[in-house]
């Protein structure tokens, strides 16, 4: 029994003795394997790139017998720009919301008027098939959050939230030689217009087939809520600091209707400029420039003011105010 028991303690002994030589043997190999594991998770948390800018803004003009005239006025404006942007590999995968809103009261006017209005999302998934060369789907949509009317008559609105909304899908290849520039051509685009009202679809808001009636008031062609479009589609984008606290970016849109007039093309360009006071002081100029042919608006100025068609839209939001960037 004796035996058995002594043969037994040499032999755990002989064991623990090996698995401890074993053990030191392998530490290198342990060492490396836990360093890649480490650089996995370290790796992994690096995959998404988040960050945006919040600000809200505001303005005041106080008059008081100003020879020169004017009106006193106070304005207030949100802008809310965020992305979330995926490398993993080959794979890319850029997110971007835009959001903003404003309004503005002036001289003895009670009411508060809009004069700033956008939500708009868009999602662009691309593989890289060549150096800074990737094969891309984008998705994209916009609209407004209220109603917008033709100032200073606010009885009757001109659009409100889906009318209109615009959405586009688009396959084609994305040029990405550096983190401040990209290039996306689209030769298959599809583009939707949607008009969720029926006073304003009736009429043919925004380019929806309108309702046609003849002599007698009889319809002869029912309106629609909806417009489709397919063609080419460019989008390029830039930005850049340009110097220290002041960053630009710019975004140009094309769109050309392979079915209906190629030759006008849809234009949307908008910039945004931040200037940085301080961690939270700094000031914004937004600006944006649309030309759709087929979006008849109401001109105001040239020969033609005071009559509608097709013409260039322009928008201009400058404010100083509070600013989170990050």
């Amino acid at each position: 029994m004796n035996k058995l028991f002594y043969f037994f303690l040499l032999l755990s002994v002989s064991l623990i003795g090996f698995s401890q030589e074993e053990t030191k043997t392998n530490a290198p190999k342990l060492l490396e394997e836990a360093a890649k594991l480490k650089a996995v998770e370290i790796d992994t948390t690096d995959f998404w790139k988040i960050g945006g800018v919040v600000s809200l803004n505001g303005q005041q003009v106080a008059l008081s017998n100003w020879a020169a005239g004017g009106n006193n006025s106070i304005s207030v404006a949100g802008l809310v720009n965020v992305y979330a942007k995926y490398r993993k590999h080959k794979t890319t995968w850029d997110n971007n919301l835009e959001l903003g809103y404003g309004v503005i009261n002036q001289g003895n006017n009670k009411k508060w008027w809009k004069n700033d209005d956008k939500i708009q999302f868009s999602s662009k998934l691309g593989h890289e098939i060549k150096k800074n060369w990737y094969a891309t789907a984008l998705a994209d949509f916009r609209t407004q959050f209220t109603n917008g009317y033709n100032y200073p008559n606010d009885s009757v609105y001109i659009s409100k939230f889906l009318a209109p909304a615009y959405g586009l899908l688009a396959l084609g290849f994305d040029y990405k030689p550096s983190n401040k520039f990209s290039a996306f051509f689209a030769p298959l685009t599809g583009k939707f217009t949607i008009v969720r009202d029926d006073s304003l679809a009736k009429y043919g808001a925004f380019g929806v087939q309108k309702e046609i009636r003849d002599a007698n008031s009889v319809i002869t062609q029912h309106y629609l809520k909806h417009r489709e479009e397919f063609g080419a589609y460019l989008k390029m984008q830039y930005q850049t600091k340009v110097m220290e606290n002041i960053t630009f970016q710019t975004v140009l849109e094309l769109f050309s209707n392979y079915l209906h007039n190629p030759q006008n093309v849809d234009v949307n360009w908008s910039t945004l400029t931040t200037f940085k006071v301080n961690k939270f002081i700094s000031a914004t100029l937004s600006t944006q420039l649309i030309y759709d042919d087929d979006v008849k608006v109401l001109r105001s100025s040239g020969d033609k003011k005071g009559t509608f068609g097709p013409d260039l839209q322009f928008k201009q939001v400058l404010g100083v105010g509070f600013t989170y960037k990050f």
